[in-house]
């Protein structure tokens, strides 16, 4: 495995979301001085929070899988995620409501859920639950570390003996296909594939091997941490800061110092010298800093409309999470991801988190955000200037229509985000998605982590290996720090 060569004892790291603290974290814990440079004002990223009227709301990432990786960034420096963050399991992870009136709780556990199966679709669907259950933990237990949390230099990296197995196991076939030969009803098909949309592609053309998100979501588990998502990211920079790794928030930097191929110092207002770098910004802001092109085209994900309501009320059909499936499954995904328009029949997420900690809003009231996937800038470069009021209103309509009769008498305080939103903050396309997990975006085939011609940069975050999503972006900090430190010899 490459490596940066010659000293790495002083590193920057550029960007305070969970890629920028889990790269932190594990670095001091090989021993290097870390300084950390964020733009905002707290830490978190694309799984921030913010305060809005009183509402506590995330802002970005609002589903949490695989908490162990966190757990595993703190361990490096001698905490833990039991010491510093009250988790708690959901269940059911999910509560999906279907156009022909049915609806699915989605349960973890794996007899739960085969009697949830049974109960709406029968004794022969819930046996094939059972195998696609074990189908999908074979796939993550192959793809671990050999894929998933390992640097690959070259095509020829992947040449191991799990990747007989990962053949063997359908994973270069379709996703779509895959859960077809254990699923027959169409409703749970949806739910063990509508994942591939944060890996930005459809489910019929997604690789099998991303199944592993479905996974991570409904064998791993779903958690909530009180306090919400955001407050990972506050406990994992409480952690590397007790550690000695010096914090500047509201701080952007501006360019990066070479001399020849190292980089030197980045500036940021003032001179902050370095031995490395670890890039954590989207992939347009990197290259900015860095002074490069992508050598080929970039394809991007699909974007998203987020709502985030202060509401007076709740409904009974909403759950923690709750799927909201329109009818048409397919031509949903043709708008956004080909055809660059926004849903005719909406499916969508809505995330209550106050039905878990009714501490993040005030007394007597909840706190949805509502989740619209919709074209990037690039595949629809729509006018969401022009149309964001609009859509807003759309949505309203649709959520009544869909069971929250009288949403919109109970919305008091309101933000919405839309693609152009994304884009103003420096998201690729506008799409807090990131790079689609096309095959010649996985894997080796995704942007590196290693910069060619810079020595001491290094990449991390989503638009690198391994990908979209707190784990892979937990676990590409991790990476990113096996690229400065070389084990130690004896």
């Amino acid at each position: 495995m490459r490596r940066v060569p010659g000293r790495t004892d002083h590193v920057v790291v550029v960007g305070a979301g969970l890629a920028g603290l889990s790269a932190t974290l594990y670095l001091l814990g090989a021993g290097r001085q870390v300084t950390v440079l964020e733009a905002e004002a707290t830490p978190g990223g694309r799984a921030g929070s913010s305060m809005m009227d009183g509402y506590s709301t995330d802002t970005g990432a609002t589903v949490l899988t695989m908490p162990e990786l966190v757990d595993e960034a703190l361990a490096a420096v001698g905490s833990s995620l039991k010491e510093r963050i009250d988790l708690i399991p959901l269940d059911p992870a999910y509560l999906a409501h279907f156009a022909d009136g049915s609806t699915i709780a989605v349960h973890t556990g794996a007899e739960a859920m085969a009697g949830e199966v049974k109960r709406v679709a029968g004794e022969r669907e819930a046996d094939g639950y059972r195998r696609l259950r074990a189908w999908l933990t074979e796939l993550y237990r192959v793809q671990r570390d050999s894929f998933i949390g390992a640097n690959l230099d070259s095509p020829l990296d992947l040449l191991v003996p799990k990747l007989a197995n990962l053949l063997a196991l359908g994973g270069f076939g379709r996703l779509g296909p895959a859960v077809g030969r254990f699923l027959r009803d169409e409703r749970l098909r949806r739910l063990f594939t509508f994942q591939s949309l944060y890996a930005g592609v459809p489910p019929a053309r997604a690789l099998a091997a991303y199944a592993v998100i479905a996974y991570m979501d409904t064998v791993a588990g779903v958690y909530f941490p009180r306090g919400g998502v955001g407050a990972v990211a506050r406990a994992m920079a409480a952690a590397a800061a007790e550690a000695g790794a010096v914090f500047h928030y509201s701080t952007r930097v501006d360019r990066l110092e070479r001399k020849g191929s190292r980089v030197t110092a980045v500036h940021c207002g003032e001179r902050v010298r370095c031995d490395a770098v670890v890039l954590t910004p989207d992939l347009p802001v990197s290259y900015r800093l860095l002074g490069r092109t992508p050598r080929r085209r970039l394809r991007w994900s699909p974007s998203a409309v987020v709502l985030h309501a202060g509401l007076t009320r709740t409904w009974p059909e909403l759950g923690h999470h709750t799927l909201l499936f329109g009818a048409h499954w397919d031509r949903t995904f043709q708008e956004i991801t080909t055809a660059g328009r926004l849903m005719s029949d909406p499916s969508l997420l809505v995330t209550r988190p106050t039905a878990t900690d009714p501490a993040l809003a005030p007394p007597g009231r909840h706190l949805v955000s509502v989740l619209a996937p919709c074209p990037n800038l690039e595949v629809g470069p729509l006018d969401w200037a022009r149309i964001g009021p609009a859509y807003r209103a759309e949505l309203g309509r649709v959520l009544e229509a869909r069971g929250l009769t009288g949403f919109e008498d109970a919305v008091e305080v309101e933000h919405l985000v839309t693609p152009a939103g994304w884009a103003a903050a420096g998201l690729g396309a506008g799409t807090p998605f990131s790079l689609a997990h096309t095959f010649p975006q996985t894997g080796p085939f995704r942007p590196r982590n290693l910069v060619p011609g810079l020595e001491n940069a290094v990449l991390a975050g989503c638009g690198t290996t391994p990908g979209v999503g707190i784990p892979p972006v937990l676990i590409s900090g991790k990476l990113a720090m096996e690229r400065i430190v070389r084990p130690a010899t004896r």
